[in-house]
């Protein structure tokens, strides 16, 4: 069962506006990175189902962070299906993140008043997603589908989109500010932040430096 509500986990990404997602096979590394993450301020994370060993993974470092550091909001990404979305619910994952929109993990999301972030890459899809429940949509893949200005002109006749891109947001107070100054509420940042090498060289204190500056963009973007 999830520990956090929709409505809190919502708030935080909101206040925060940087989403770190990642994918690793090995349970102490992801354990360090989520850590580092969370030392910077970015307290909501993804982990990713991109490998055979996602589930266990996932499930051993919830149980760890949990008592580690029970500020950390843990969800799973790159759910395509309910049944696969059930499985990682049962186990406390505490928000569900797809590449594409799923009406019947909306519904299995909505019973349990859970967060569901779907995938979306059009205006009809956006609204779609928004009329079965979705608060906030990906905007995927971000960098192929017409950048910060697919979001501006989206939101122009629907100011109400709650958008948050992801792939195509690099670690740049460029990068990220162009998304936010278009009207995103948040960016989801993957290999970009939390790097290949990362893993190899165990530098997470490069992680924290990143999603400081991460964090720090967004919001002067915002204000601006």
């Amino acid at each position: 069962m999830a520990k956090f509500s929709r409505v809190e986990i919502i708030n935080k990404i909101f206040e925060v506006k940087v989403l770190p997602l990642f994918y690793h096979d090995e349970v102490e590394s992801s354990v360090e990175v989520i850590k580092a993450c969370s030392k910077a301020g970015a307290k909501v994370i993804e982990f990713t189902n991109r490998g055979e060993k996602a589930y266990p993974i996932f499930s051993e470092v919830l149980k760890i962070i949990a008592k580690e550091d029970d500020t950390v909001i843990l969800g799973i990404g790159s759910v395509i299906d309910a049944p696969t979305a059930a499985l990682f619910m049962a186990v406390g994952a505490n928000f569900i993140v797809g590449p594409s929109f799923n009406h019947e993990i909306a519904k299995l999301c909505n019973r349990r008043k859970m967060l569901y972030i779907p995938g979306t890459a059009t205006a009809t899809e956006i609204a779609t997603a928004e009329e079965y429940g979705a608060e906030i949509c990906k905007i995927f893949p971000g960098s192929t589908i017409g950048g910060p200005s697919f979001i501006k002109s989206v939101m122009a006749p629907c100011p109400w989109h709650r958008l948050m891109p992801t792939g195509g947001v690099d670690a740049t107070e460029e990068s990220i500010s162009s998304w936010i100054k278009a009207g995103a509420v948040a960016v989801g940042m993957g290999s970009n932040l939390i790097t290949p090498q990362t893993f190899k060289e165990k530098t997470y204190t490069e992680i924290t430096e990143k999603v400081v500056k991460s964090i720090e963009w967004a919001r002067k973007a915002k204000t601006m």
